[in-house]
C-alpha cells in the first residue's frame, strides 16, 4: 500500500525523496517511507489538532495545517541531516581511507583491489559503500564509474573531488600511490584549519546563544510586567475632570493588553531562536541547516528563561503594586 500511495506522488517528488533516502544512512526504501509518510502525516496532525482544539481552543483546520507543515519539515531536515552527518563521518575518515589505499598499491596490488582491502569495520557506512563499488567491478563495471557512482550516494564536496582525482591518476597512468598520500596529509591539513577556524569563532557563538536564550527573554520578561503594571495602575486612576483639565498631562486608558505584550512576546522569541539557530549553524559549521538541531534547544531554553522572569519579578514586587 506505501508504495502504491508512493506512486501517486509527482514524480519530481519521488525522485528528490530517493535521492535524500540514498544520502542518508536510512535503510527503507524510498518508495515504502513516502508512502508511509504520507499516511502516517494526516493522522498524526489531525490527532494534534483535535487535542490543540480541546484544550487550546486552536481552530481545527489551522491545527492540522500547522501540525501537518511541522511533520513533513521534520521529515525532511531529519533525512538532510542525517545525509550531512553520513558526509561529515566520510569527510573524518577519508584521509585515513587514502593513506590505507596508497599503503596497498605500494604493497603490489592493483587499483580495485586496493580500494577494496582498505574498507574496515570502523569506517562504517563508507565500508558499505566501498563493497558496493566493489560488486560493481566485479561484475563488470568500469572502476571510474563505479567510483563516481559512490558519490551519488554520499554528498561530500571532499569526496566528490578526491574520486575525481583518483580517476584523472588512473586515467594517466601517473604514480597513484603518492597522489593519494598527498591528497591524505593534504586533507589532514585542511581538517586542522577548519577546527582552528571554527575555535576562533566560538565567542560570536556564545554571544548569540547568550543573547537569545538569556538577553531577549529577560527583557521581554520584565517589560511585560512593566505594561501590566502600568495597565492597572492607569485604569485605577480617578482624577476629577476639573482637576484633570487644568494638568499639563492627560491620562487615557492603555489601549496594549498585558496578553498581548505576552503573545507578541513568544512570537519574537521563537523567531529569534530559530533565527538565531541558523546562525549559529553557519558560524560554526559553515552551513545553515548545521543549526537546525538548535531550534527546540534554543526555543525551550528562551521560553524557560522568559516565564520564569516574569513569574519571579511578580512574586518579588507584584505586593508593592
Amino acid at each position: 500500500m506505501y508504495r502504491f500511495l508512493a506512486t501517486l506522488t509527482p514524480k519530481k517528488l519521488q525522485e528528490g525523496f530517493e535521492k535524500l533516502i540514498g544520502y542518508s544512512t536510512v535503510s527503507m526504501n524510498s518508495e515504502k517511507f513516502l508512502g508511509f509518510s504520507i499516511v502516517f502525516g494526516p493522522l498524526l496532525a489531525i490527532t494534534i489538532s483535535l487535542y490543540a482544539k480541546i484544550f487550546l481552543k486552536v481552530p481545527l483546520l489551522i491545527g492540522f495545517v500547522i501540525m501537518l507543515a511541522l511533520f513533513y519539515a521534520s521529515i525532511y531536515f531529519f533525512l538532510v541531516l542525517k545525509s550531512d552527518a553520513k558526509a561529515k563521518f566520510v569527510d573524518k575518515i577519508l584521509p585515513d581511507v587514502l593513506q590505507l589505499m596508497a599503503s596497498n598499491l605500494r604493497a603490489g596490488f592493483t587499483t580495485d583491489k586496493a580500494f577494496l582491502l582498505s574498507a574496515r569495520p570502523e569506517f562504517g557506512p563508507f565500508q558499505k559503500e566501498i563493497n558496493n563499488v566493489g560488486k560493481e567491478i566485479t561484475t563488470g563495471k568500469e572502476i571510474d564509474h563505479a567510483l563516481m557512482g559512490m558519490t551519488k550516494r554520499i554528498r561530500s564536496e571532499k569526496l566528490s573531488k578526491t574520486i575525481a582525482l583518483i580517476n584523472s591518476g588512473i586515467k594517466s597512468g601517473g604514480e597513484l600511490a603518492s597522489l593519494l598520500e598527498q591528497t591524505g596529509k593534504n586533507l589532514r591539513q585542511e581538517e586542522m584549519i577548519d577546527s582552528r577556524i571554527r575555535a576562533s569563532v566560538m565567542m560570536y557563538v556564545i554571544f548569540i546563544f547568550s543573547a537569545v536564550c538569556f538577553g531577549s527573554p529577560l527583557l521581554f520578561g520584565l517589560s511585560s510586567f512593566l505594561v501590566g503594571i502600568i495597565t492597572t495602575n492607569i485604569a485605577s486612576i480617578d482624577i476629577p475632570k476639573e482637576a484633570a483639565g487644568s494638568m499639563p498631562i492627560s491620562f487615557s486608558d492603555v489601549a496594549i493588553s498585558t496578553d498581548f505584550v505576552i503573545l507578541f512576546s513568544v512570537v519574537f522569541l521563537i523567531t529569534s531562536s530559530i533565527m538565531g539557530s541558523f546562525i549559529i549553524g553557519l558560524i560554526s559549521k559553515g552551513k545553515e541547516r548545521e543549526g537546525i538541531r538548535y531550534i527546540p534547544i534554543l526555543i525551550a531554553l528562551s521560553l524557560a528563561v522568559f516565564f520564569i522572569v516574569r513569574k519571579g519579578i511578580g512574586s518579588m514586587l507584584g505586593g508593592l503594586f
